[in-house]
């Protein structure tokens, strides 16, 4: 990649990766990242806050990136093993909290993409809330974020300063 399209990716991600508001929903600091350079699934990540006063719940998601758009989650099934599962009934969005849609937790699965996740390309995706209606979300793709970029809610209070964290 040159370094103008190098640059070019990182500005448009950059602005796009700006809060989204639709009627008191809000979806901030969205990615989408394909699970390998040659996979037919992926999945997009992003932290839901609800501002609209009352409960509401996410039902679905939808692309036209794939043939098929899930809400997944991960759970340790009898022997200890996390399993990556296809959630029907949605995720509740509570009055002002939120849903943290990251890796190793909730996210949205695109299955049978249908074609490459391209870095820096944008990528709809529409959610489907029960009380709220349909939010559509301009998704950056970004296949270099390393599993904590870009997470809210770290706690630091655990560290000392001038040594290394564990």
């Amino acid at each position: 990649m040159s370094f103008k399209t190098t640059v070019f990716a990182a500005v448009a991600a950059a602005a796009f990766a700006l809060p989204a508001f639709a009627e008191g929903i809000m979806v901030e600091d969205p990615y989408a990242r394909a699970s390998s350079m040659m996979s037919n699934s992926g999945a997009a990540f992003m932290m839901i806050h609800n501002h609209t006063g009352q409960d509401d719940h996410l039902v679905s998601a939808s692309s036209d990136v794939a043939q098929r758009v899930e809400l997944h989650t991960h759970m340790e099934d009898a022997n200890g093993v996390m399993k990556m599962v296809h959630v029907e009934e949605g995720f509740d969005l509570p009055k002002d909290g939120m849903i943290a849609m990251q890796r190793g937790g909730k996210h949205v699965m695109f299955l049978g993409l249908n074609h490459a996740l391209v870095q820096g390309e944008m990528v709809n995706v529409t959610l489907t809330f029960e009380k709220a209606g349909d939010v559509t979300v301009e998704v950056p793709v970004d296949l270099e974020r390393k599993p904590a970029h870009g997470m809210m809610n770290m706690d630091h209070s655990k560290m000392k300063m001038g040594q290394p964290s564990n």
